[in-house]
């Protein structure tokens, strides 16, 4: 294809490498992606670890796989643009940032549980001062777990036999009744039959609340969620929109490592965007990808999938000892805390 003139090419403004593909074969990488041992010609389909499926499907938005390259796993975003593929990849800056970020974390968890288990004991003359602070509490209890597991690269994954529709209809049937109280009602359809597979219970939990928290920052009082579990052959497809008022166009490029830029104030909405590197690391981790893209009819979609695989051997095991990440407390009302009302983290009396 003849490269157009004017505009500045995509690839030559990113820092990080990047290439181009045009019917899954690769036609031009930047100068950033020329110590990848690619070239010209190659076919980009095997080199794709995870995520294949979901690229041959592609038809727009936002999709994050990973690549198989030199005994490397390394994640690509890919976007579509004039007829191509553009692949942009992780790098090691971006690798070293979650890492420093998960350092900070680590010495802020010790003196953040000191003030929970204070405030637990604490009987103010006004509750509802009491329920904001704890709310508070609950929300950089958040921001700390995210900062702290988004730097384990591999995170570390415990799968067992796991029967995903029951997870996810468990997930959602409390979801939906804590966004009731924020004015906002979560649609839920999820297999009438049962689908066991190898999964971790914890990781796709904490991914899909981190997705419906999203959602729930950008619908409206009064608005709705519609979220989706279906079965395609030897894929689980989880898809969530809001409708609320999409994603512009020129995040794109950077929806997977918000976290490398430095945010606009009116960007408060998006955050750091480390909840959805555990949302891509979780998908990975099951075999799937992660896409975001803007459905007719307004509002963004988040699709994640997951492979069913079996086990022979029945159950395949960390040897890591996990410790809860939200230190027991309840896992929704944490990863929830910036969508959901003060008045649901009163102190137990």
């Amino acid at each position: 294809m003849e490269e157009k003139k004017g505009a500045p090419d995509l690839l030559d403004l990113m820092v990080q490498p990047g290439f181009y593909v045009e019917n899954s074969i690769i036609v031009r990488l930047n100068a950033a992606a020329e110590g990848l041992l690619l070239s010209p010609g190659m076919d980009i389909r095997p080199l794709i670890d995870s995520g294949l499926e979901e690229y041959q499907g592609f038809q727009g938005g936002c999709l994050y796989l990973r690549l198989r390259l030199s005994q490397r796993c390394i994640g690509a975003s890919v976007i579509r643009q004039d007829g191509r593929d553009a692949f942009l990849m992780d790098t090691e800056e971006s690798d070293s940032a979650l890492r420093a970020l998960s350092l900070a974390a680590r010495e802020l968890r010790e003196p953040l549980a000191t003030i929970m288990v204070s405030t637990g004991n604490l009987r103010a003359e006004n509750p509802a001062q009491l329920a904001l602070l704890n709310r508070g509490l609950h929300q950089m209890l958040r921001l700390i777990g995210n900062m702290s597991d988004a730097g384990r690269i591999p995170p570390a994954s415990r799968q067992e036999t796991t029967d995903v529709c029951a997870l996810f209809s468990e997930i959602f049937e409390k979801a939906a009744a804590l966004a009731e109280t924020a004015g906002v009602t979560i649609r839920y359809q999820g297999p009438e039959q049962s689908v066991l597979c190898l999964a971790d219970r914890e990781q796709l939990e904490r991914a899909v609340l981190n997705l419906i928290s999203n959602a729930l920052k950008f619908a409206p009082s009064g608005g709705n969620l519609d979220a989706s579990l279906t079965k395609s052959g030897k894929m689980l497809r989880f898809s969530i929109r809001d409708n609320g008022p999409g994603f512009a166009q020129n995040l794109l490029g950077s929806v997977y490592n918000r976290y490398l830029r430095q945010p606009c104030i009116e960007e408060g909405r998006n955050g750091l965007g480390l909840g959805m590197v555990l949302v891509r690391s979780a998908a990975a981790s099951h075999g799937g990808a992660v896409l975001i893209d803007q459905p007719d009819g307004g509002g963004a979609r988040v699709t994640m999938t997951i492979a069913i695989r079996q086990s022979t051997s029945g159950t395949l095991r960390s040897p890591i000892l996990r410790v809860d990440y939200a230190g027991e407390q309840d896992h929704a009302l944490v990863e929830l805390a910036d969508c959901l009302p003060p008045s649901l983290y009163k102190p137990a009396e």
